[in-house]
């Protein structure tokens, strides 16, 4: 969008407020990168209005929640930046983002207050903001705070990015920083509500020291004044937010400040300050020995308090101090301090509660840094422990002395007494809770080697409690314990293993528990007890695995194991962590048990969380009672996975498969997880890849077994998708190969093609119900479907079958406990037991039966659903995965998934596939991904007859021109749109090319074929590996439908041809076998430029030879002739092999039949010893092809007749022995066809082979002939038929007879008996027999012709009346013609026409008169003429047989007659159309119609007279004349060959009856239709009166319509002198129509003329051209001459350029005419000329620019706009090509004294730049700078490149000195064109310095006064405008011209120098 002046800023920037919200990024960059940065540089120096300011902030706060790609946000924050020149937008800008962060802050919107965070740094950084009012900066700055509290609860990333947003900010103004601690000191900013803030700040000033040092004072007084005085207790944030200052703190003020007033708090007001003081003790890096002393004795007061947050709030503070506390004097001061409290010295501990608190704190001094005071320390601390546990009576006291007893027993090994020792063995026989305790402690102190050998004394009672333990369920936990102290002492003491195994604990423990732990218990004990049981299990796998493995089920222990692993809490997983990795160093083996465990634990939890239900309701609770989040197990996949590949590299299989589990992998990404674990890995030194890669094999194997794809468990099923998705895209040639193997082996595949259509049946029925009773039992199934679901997450199922499938998904693994198994309940069982026993029918049981088995056979289906449906679904998933490897692969793919898109159980899974597949392919055709699977699964699935109605016809794509809508038009409109840069990939073509074939295949012409073949041909490269076969089958079918196409199809067919290999051969054959002689033709053209072919090397194939020998003798002669090339080219034989040729004689195709026939004629008299083979093959395949119509006559009929074709052929071949073979089989079986064709087709052969052979084989076939005449009928009706067949073989033999023969008689009389059959054909035959025999018949001939006059004119069946008119005719014909006079004949029909009694004879007559034309054809007209007033009449007969005899006799007569003939009949009956009785004129239109059936030649000379008289009968007074002419019409109509028009003669018929109503919508129809034949002479009588009429009409349209299907109809019609007779009617109108006043009307119109000149010759327009010429000098309107200049342009080009540079002169002359008028007419023919001509017309430019020139300063305005117009059209097409001779021309303008030239030379000099440059010059330039263009510095490059360097600045010179020019529109010209072309007005100028100061001295020294004037005022503007940029330029070169030897340049230096000086002088 270009804004120009006519926008206000308002309006332009509410024109782009409706596209802010737009989803396209690529909107969003464009609106704020150009469109809005535009606007705001158009406002220029005119101010910001409120209203723009307020609208721009709008717009921008718009984007805030919509704007979340970085790509989006950059543009945005690049206009607020520029926008911030204008103090009015940043005030609103300011003011409204400090409301938006107030809001904000009340919205928990982390990313949201980070972008507004980002755009007040923005305001803060980039603009005056900070400096215009403090006030308001304070405000921004409170509002950032509330902001930052949110958004720092972000992502990492968000935190990390408003970090470095503020240390940018804080970085670049510095000040800024002082005023956030002033606000911050004064407390404007709350410290409560900005810890984040504080912290930030407290970062960026302690990574800069110099700023720390500023600042550090004040922050400490502030973490005092916030933290330690403060009167409500801090929040944790704000505690926390000090960490940095905390750990730069130094002793002296934490002495001095921190301390006292800490000390102070914990003695006030403790509860406020104890958990700040404890990050802070946390946090400081000094030592704290110092002051520990003095901070517990006031912490100790907390440490006993009531409170229990209080106390443990303390304790974090012992800790701390302890930790940090280096000094032995220390740790023991604060000891004796705690004892001292214990003691009593601060009063008696009357409350357990603070005895206990004691002890934790001296528990937590224990965590002080290990050293020997610390083992010196530890046995006095456990003596006094220990006699605080004998002295104390209370439990809970016990309880924590023991605990910490042991945190203290353990840091030395002095500790451990032989006291402690005792109290441990009186301990553990304590009551329950106490002994834990002790156990727990006892637990704490083995954890050291040492410590546990001197427990050894420990073991018997130990054992004691495993035993115990492990048989009652209640101290089971003690048992834990126990047998973990036992098996650490065990390992470290031999006589204590020996006693275990002598105790046999291990099988004492499985006795009662296939778990050491059941998980059950795990779930509900404290987290040191699970740490405890973690311990046991790591010791167990690591110091007695072998034993363990043996004794103990593997799968609970993993289980239990994985059950920790994911425990919510983070020690115990941590610890798992650990443990897990020793456990797997120890034991390898089970790294692939624990993965496969890990699998299955991640299934069930996916069920588990699918399912979404209590902890109660399913078994798996048990095994799995906490849900583990995501993070946990993939935390839990990264720890297991590096010890597992350790141990077991195989694993991987594993590893790969749980990364990819769905549960994992949820809505990420499916490789996320992966990607995650290969980095971890790979940081441990593995190589993920390459163990992959090493294990494809058995990687592949893996994921489609039954443990991966194959599953029951829907999750891993997508769990193996996934990782094969993702070994696509790692490994994708070998994966694929693996996937591929499987499925070439899957066995389900082959299944499924076997399935039977009852399968699918029982497929499809429910469950219990037989497939043959469907639809009876609905009743039942309805009911069962209506029992009670059950209950937890089997309701997100669908149906029973999901149900089963989660049963079976757990039923093998994390076993439930045995009880909740549970069987069907006593009564129940005893019920249904009752049920069954009840005695069933023997119905019954059959039923019963017969469902077991479709069960089964149900089952069977069903699993090769399931297993097809995952292979095509892993198949789409694997190939989106990497579609780049996939669309190698695609040609491969589609072969598995195509056939499977029509299979009823797993189509939908095909098809989904597909689409996956169609996603592959290249870019961008792969965004039509869905349309094209569509399309393919519809050619699959659908019939063509269906397919064809989805195809838009031509009529509706070349009308429509809009959108695409239907599916194949989208696939060809995203074929086309991907082929516009160049022809597709290989791979993607071959996906694609179904669709195109099944659309190219269409039996008719589609609205797609255009584009599609397009395509087609773009692909066409010999080298690639093309579907070249089926290309060559379809472009043949194309060609064959669409014979148009044959000059692009042709070149196509040759280019594909080159690429073919010499075993293709045969296949691009194909085409000789076509309907079509240009297939044929373009076929062997086409096979010709095969290599093979071209270099003689063709192999020797039966298939090559046989089609090479048909195309030899095909019926067409040019085929033949090119065959014979190719023939001579296979130089082998054709051979003895005629199998092809007698499958040719069955061909659909006519032409195909005759050729076989023929070459096999010629391939028998080659070889005569196959003849009699070759004759008992043809009769076998008769027999067989008659054995198929055995229900059906027409049933293989066309072989049959192909068998008689070849009988026909091979009548010269045939030897004497074979005639009576052949005339055997005539007799025997084919006379008796079924099929009339057939049957007359072997009458034919039989009488050629007659014809042949007959003379010498007389005595041969006589016999054979007379036998069967003489044989019994058994069936009587083929009898008659073969009766009929034989008696014309008799006929046709008896010519040979001698004359005398008295078989001739015989013969004669037979074949008038044959005559009276009712058969046509027969009829005809029998006639043609006759004639020959007439010449031994003289004698009898009266009486034969009396006889069959009798019978034509009395008989009472038709049947015989018109056979003895056949028999008259074939007489006629055999006593010649003279017969006609010489019997009386014409005489007797004479009267038998006028005979008005009886109708037989005048129909008679009539049916000898049409006979007798047929036969005796030209012969005949004679009679014709003199017959012609009876036909006349006998069309008005009162008996219809009469009337329809008669217009059959008139049909044969115009058939038969000559153009003379014409001449003499046409006149008589044009004039009876003037008759006024109406039954005259019904008989005259009625045999005018009938001359519709005339020959070719004379229907086109009689035809443009009668339609127009036929018209006019439409509207005759009598409805009979007018039906009649109706009729008459559609006889003409009947009669055309045309396909297109014989199918639009309704229409046409409808437009000649009613003018007025159908005139438009007739032209509309014929405009639509496509036409692909030529048009004939009965076309165009029907067509021209129409357009006639259109061209008459008033309306644009239809005149435009009318005369564009004029100017088609030369191009149309077989002959173009069929239009002759038409000339003199259509001509006038389109002249008129030529001048027409609207342009587009004279334009079609001038197209028409010339269409019709180049179509018919100027010969038949002999006045068109004067006439053009005279109105081209015409006074009359400028329409006038336009029209006539266009039409002539295109007659000039139709008549050729030797007729126009013969004219060319005279209209050069006349361009310098006296009139005007002329000048006009003869200057806009140049404006034409171009167009018509073309590039011819540039090789008269030279002649024709100086006409053109002078027309530009005519005196005359019409003249001017006529050369002007001429000159932007000279410009428009010959800019590139003849700029040579353009350019000169148009620069010697420029310098014209004629301002006028100037301007129009100016103008068309900027037309051939902007031509030249690529661009349109129409952009809006007002306002703004002269220095600013709308150029781009690749249009620049473009002008140097085709003008040259130096060219392009002598132009540029030129046109910067007419930017001054004295004539305004002359400067407004240049000035528009230099601003066009030039980007940057100083950096050009500096180029084109020398030159134009060299133009500026020679227009100074001109002779013209305009022209000194135009470079004075320019060489002034150049020094005002540039200055000091431009003197140094100017003047050297102005001083160089002084010393000129030319005193004109010397003068002119002169004046140049003055202009300068006067310059300086007005401006001094």
């Amino acid at each position: 969008m270009v804004m120009g002046s006519n926008y206000s800023p308002v309006e332009a920037l509410m024109s782009v407020a409706p596209l802010i919200t737009t989803s396209s990024t690529t909107m969003r960059i464009q609106i704020f990168r150009h469109q809005i940065p535009s606007i705001l540089n158009n406002l220029g120096s005119a101010q910001m209005t409120t209203e723009f300011a307020s609208l721009l902030v709008d717009l921008l706060f718009q984007t805030l929640a919509i704007y979340d790609d970085r790509r989006s946000r950059k543009p945005v924050d690049d206009v607020i930046v520029k926008a911030f020149g204008e103090a009015l937008f940043m005030k609103s800008f300011a003011a409204t983002l400090v409301q938006v962060m107030e809001k904000q802050s009340k919205f928990q919107s982390p990313v949201d207050c980070y972008r507004v965070l980002t755009w007040s740094v923005l305001l803060l950084t980039e603009s005056q903001f900070a400096l215009l009012s403090k006030n308001a900066l304070c405000r921004v700055v409170q509002a950032q705070a509330s902001v930052i509290h949110i958004a720092m609860q972000g992502s990492f990333r968000v935190r990390r990015r408003c970090k470095k947003i503020f240390f940018h900010l804080f970085t670049k103004s510095p000040d800024l920083l002082k005023t956030y601690m002033e606000e911050l000191k004064g407390s404007r900013i709350p410290y409560k509500d900005s810890p984040e803030l504080i912290q930030l700040i407290l970062e960026f000033t302690i990574s800069n020291p110099t700023f720390f040092d500023i600042w550090k004072k004040i922050f400490l007084d502030m973490y005092v004044k916030a933290v330690l005085n403060a009167r409500e207790k801090p929040t944790d944030g704000l505690s926390e937010a000090f960490a940095p200052l905390f750990a730069d703190l130094s002793h002296e003020d934490f002495k001095n400040i921190v301390l006292p007033s800490s000390v102070k708090m914990l003695k006030r007001n403790p509860e406020l300050v104890l958990e700040s003081i404890g990050v802070l003790l946390k946090t400081v890096k000094i030592d704290l020995s110092k002051y520990a002393v003095e901070i517990l004795s006031v912490v100790l007061t907390q440490a006993r308090h009531a409170d229990e947050g209080r106390r443990f709030a303390a304790f974090a503070i012992v800790r701390c101090l302890s930790q940090k506390s280096s000094s032995p004097d220390a740790v023991e001061g604060m000891f004796n301090a705690i004892k001292s409290v214990i003691g009593g010295s601060e009063g008696r501990l009357a409350f357990p509660y603070q005895r206990v608190g004691m002890i934790n704190a001296l528990q937590e001094i224990s965590n002080a840094p290990e050293g020997k005071y610390l083992n010196s320390l530890s046995p006095t601390i456990c003596g006094y422990l220990l006699s605080l546990y004998k002295d104390d009576g209370n439990e809970e006291v016990k309880l924590a002395s023991l605990t910490c007893l042991g945190a203290w027993a353990v840091k030395s090994p002095d500790a451990i007494c032989p006291d402690l020792i005792t109290f441990f063995a009186s301990g553990i026989k304590e009551k329950e809770v106490l002994r834990r305790g002790h156990l727990r402690c006892l637990r704490v102190i083995c954890r050291k080697t040492d410590a546990v050998i001197q427990m050894s004394s420990l073991l018997l009672p130990l054992l004691q409690l495993v035993k115990t333990g492990f048989t009652k369920a209640a101290q089971r936990l003690d048992g834990i314990y126990a047998l973990l102290s036992v098996a650490k002492i065990a390992v470290l003491d031999v006589k204590a293993a020996e006693t275990l195994s002598k105790e046999k604990i291990w099988q004492l423990i499985l006795q009662n528990e296939p778990s050491i732990v059941p998980i059950s218990m795990a779930s509900k004990i404290s987290a040191e007890d699970c740490t405890t049981c973690l311990n046991l299990f790591e010791v167990l796998l690591d110091d007695y695995s072998q034993r363990v493995l043996e004794i103990f089920p593997l799968r609970p222990l993993l289980q239990f194991v994985l059950f920790l692993v994911c425990h919510p809490i983070w020690d115990i997983r941590k610890a798992a962590y650990d443990a897990i990795g020793k456990i797997l160093v120890g034991s390898p083996q089970l790294s692939e048990a624990i993965m496969l465990e890990f699998a299955d634990y991640l299934s069930v939890v996916g069920a588990k969380t699918l399912a979404n239900m209590s902890d109660t309701e399913n078994f798996v609770d048990t095994q799995v009672p906490f849900l583990p989040s995501v993070e946990v197990l993939v935390k839990a996949l990264v720890v297991i996975s590096p010890a597992v590949l350790a141990g077991s590299p195989n694993a991987c299989v594993q590893i790969l498969f749980c990364s990819h589990h769905p549960f994992l992998v949820g809505s990420a990404k499916r490789n996320a997880v992966w990607k995650r674990l290969q980095k971890c890995l790979q940081k441990l030194g593995f190589d993920p890849v390459g163990l992959l890669t090493a294990n494809v094999a058995d990687l592949c194997k893996s994921l489609l077994g039954m443990k991966g794809l194959m599953s029951s468990n829907n999750l891993e099923q997508e769990a193996a998708i996934n990782s094969l998705s993702t070994l696509m895209s790692i490994i994708p040639g070998d994966t694929y190969a693996q996937f591929q193997k499987h499925l070439i082996d899957l066995p389900d595949r082959f299944e499924h093609d076997a399935l039977s259509e009852n399968d699918i049946q029982i497929f499809r029925t429910p469950e219990g119900m037989l497939s043959s009773e469907q639809g009876i039992y609905v009743a039942e199934s309805v009911a069962a479907k209506n029992v009670k679901q059950a209950k937890g997450r089997f309701r997100t199922y669908d149906n029973d079958d999901s149900l089963d499938q989660v049963k079976s998904n757990h039923s093998g693994r994390w076993d439930p406990p045995s009880k909740e198994v549970g069987g069907v309940g006593k009564k129940d069982a005893a019920k249904s037991l009752k049920k069954t026993e009840k005695a069933k029918t023997a119905k019954e049981e059959a039923r019963d039966l017969q469902l077991r088995e479709e069960a089964c056979i149900r089952e069977k289906v069903t699993g090769i659903q399931k297993n097809l449906s995952l292979m095509l679904k892993a198949l789409g998933e694997m190939a989106l995965a990497n579609p780049v490897f996939t669309h190698s692969q695609l040609p491969s793919l589609v072969k598995f998934v195509n056939p499977l898109l029509h299979s009823t159980i797993v189509g939908d899974m095909a098809f989904e596939t597909m689409v996956k597949l169609s996603k592959c392919t290249a870019d961008p055709l792969c965004n039509w991904a869905l349309e094209i699977a569509t399309a393919l699964q519809l050619i699959v699935t659908e019939e063509a007859n269906v397919l064809l109605k989805l195809f838009p016809p031509v009529a509706e794509a070349e009308v429509n021109g809009g959108p695409a809508v239907g599916l194949f038009e989208r696939v060809v409109n995203g074929l086309s749109i991907s082929c516009k840069s160049g022809p597709l990939p290989v791979d993607s073509f071959k996906f694609i090319f179904p669709i195109m074939e099944r659309i190219l295949l269409s039996p008719k012409k589609t609205g797609l074929h255009d584009d599609v073949l397009q395509i087609l041909f773009l692909h066409m490269d010999p080298i690639l590996p093309l579907p070249r076969i089926r290309m060559l089958s379809v472009l043949y079918h194309v060609l064959g439908v669409v014979p148009a196409y044959q000059a692009s199809i042709g070149p196509a067919l040759n280019e594909l041809c080159l690429g073919l290999q010499p075993d293709e051969v045969a296949s691009a054959l194909y085409g000789v076998y076509a309907k079509g002689i240009h297939v044929r033709m373009a076929c062997l053209n086409a096979v010709k430029c095969i290599p093979a072919v071209s270099n003689c090397s063709i192999p020797q194939n039966v298939e090559v030879a046989t089609s090479l020998w048909l195309a030899l003798h095909d019926p067409e002669k040019s085929v033949a002739e090119a065959a014979e090339y190719v023939w001579d080219c296979y130089r082998y034989d054709f051979g003895t092999d005629y199998s092809g040729l007698f499958k040719a004689l069955s061909h659909d195709n006519y032409n195909v039949r005759v050729a076989a026939a023929e070459a096999l004629a010629a391939a028998l008299d080659e070889n005569p010893d196959t003849i009699q083979e070759s004759l008992s093959t043809l009769f076998s395949l008769y027999i067989r092809d008659a054995g198929f119509g055995e229900d059906n006559i027409d049933a293989a009929w066309l072989g049959r007749q192909g068998i008689a074709l070849a009988l026909l052929s091979v009548a010269d071949v045939l030897g004497t022995k074979d005639l009576p073979v052949v005339m055997t089989f005539l007799i025997s079986r084919a006379l008796a066809d079924g099929n009339a064709d057939v049957r007359g087709r072997m009458i034919d052969a039989g009488i050629t082979i007659i014809d042949k052979h007959g003379r010498d084989n007389v005595a041969l076939l006589f016999p054979i002939f007379e036998n069967y005449l003489n044989k019994k009928a058994s069936d009587e009706e083929k009898y008659d038929l073969v009766r009929e067949g034989v008696v014309i073989f008799t006929g046709a033999l008896a010519k040979h007879l001698a004359e005398g023969d008295p078989k001739v008689h015989a013969v004669v009389e037979k074949l008038l008996d044959v005559i009276n059959t009712p058969s046509e054909a027969v009829q005809r035959a029998v006639s043609t027999c006759l004639s020959p025999l007439m010449q031994s018949k003289q004698e009898d001939a009266p009486a034969l012709v009396s006889r069959l006059l009798d019978q034509l004119m009395k008989s009472d069946k038709y049947g015989e009346r018109r056979g003895a008119a056949f028999g008259l005719a074939g007489v006629v014909k055999g006593l010649r013609i003279s017969s006609l006079k010489k019997y009386g004949i014409i005489t007797a029909l004479r009267e038998g026409l006028s005979d008005r009694n009886t109708a037989k004879s005048r129909e008679g007559s009539l049916l000898a008169f049409e006979c007798l034309c047929e036969k005796l054809g030209r012969l005949f007209e004679p009679y014709v003429i003199q017959m012609l007033p009876l036909l006349l009449v006998s069309f008005s007969d009162q008996v219809v047989a009469v009337r329809e005899a008669a217009e059959a006799a008139a049909r044969a007569m115009m058939s038969q007659l000559t153009a003379q003939g014409v001449k003499l009949v046409l006149p008589s009956l044009l004039k009876g159309l003037e008759d006024k009785a109406w039954r005259t004129k019904q008989s005259s239109v009625q045999l005018l119609g009938a001359m519709a059936y005339c020959a070719p030649q004379q229907l086109s000379q009689c035809l443009p007279k009668i339609v127009p008289k036929l018209t006019e009968v439409l509207t005759d007074t009598h409805p009979k004349v007018q039906s009649a002419g109706q009729t008459a019409l559609q006889q003409v109509g009947s009669v055309i060959k045309n396909p297109e028009i014989s199918a639009l003669v309704p229409t046409l018929l409808m437009g000649l009856t009613d003018p007025n109503g159908y005139t438009k919508y007739s032209l509309d129809i014929l405009l639509q239709t496509t036409f692909i034949n030529s048009v004939d002479a009965p076309s165009l009588a029907l067509l021209v009166p129409i357009v006639y009429r259109g061209l008459r009409e008033r309306s644009v349209e239809t005149k435009k319509k009318a005369a564009q299907i004029a100017g088609n109809m030369c191009s149309l019609v077989t002959e173009p002198k069929d239009m002759i007779p038409y000339i003199g009617l259509l001509l006038p109108e389109i002249k008129k129509v030529l001048v027409d006043p609207i342009p587009e009307v004279r334009s079609v119109a001038a197209r028409a003329i010339g269409s019709l000149v180049r179509g018919m010759g100027e010969e038949n327009f002999p006045d068109l051209v004067p006439w053009l010429f005279d109105t081209l000098k015409s006074d009359a309107s400028n329409v006038e001459r336009s029209g006539a200049a266009q039409g002539l342009s295109e007659v000039l080009a139709a008549l050729g350029t030797e007729y126009f540079e013969g004219i060319l002169p005279d209209i050069i002359r006349n361009c310098s005419h006296p009139k005007a008028s002329v000048r006009d007419g003869y200057l806009t023919l140049f404006k034409y000329l171009p167009r018509s001509l073309g590039v011819q017309f540039q090789n008269y430019l030279q002649q024709v620019l100086p006409a053109i020139l002078d027309g530009l300063a005519d005196e005359n305005e019409s003249v001017r706009d006529a050369a002007l117009g001429a000159g932007h059209v000279l410009v428009e097409h010959y800019a590139t090509t003849s700029l040579p001779l353009l350019l000169p021309a148009v620069e010697d303008g420029i310098f014209n004294d004629n301002w006028r030239i100037r301007q129009s030379s100016v103008e068309l000099l900027g037309d051939l730049l902007f031509k030249v440059a690529g661009t349109s010059g129409k952009a809006l330039l007002e306002g703004g700078s002269d220095d600013e263009g709308a150029s781009t510095e690749a249009q620049g490059r473009a002008i140097i490149e085709v003008l040259g360097r130096e060219k392009r600045n002598e132009v540029l010179a030129a046109l910067y000195m007419v930017r001054t020019d004295v004539s305004i529109t002359v400067r407004q010209a240049a000035l528009h064109v230099w601003k066009t072309i030039v980007v940057n007005t100083p950096k050009t100028l500096k180029e084109i310095m020398p030159v134009l100061m060299n133009t500026l001295i020679s227009s100074l020294a001109s002779s013209s006064s305009e022209r000194r004037q135009v470079a004075g005022r320019s060489l002034g503007e150049l020094v005002r405008k540039l200055g000091d940029r431009v003197l140094p330029s100017i003047v050297p070169i102005l001083s160089k011209g002084l010393g000129d030897s030319n005193p004109c340049r010397r003068q002119a230096s002169l004046f140049g120098l003055w202009y300068i000086l006067e310059f300086f002088s007005a401006y001094a």
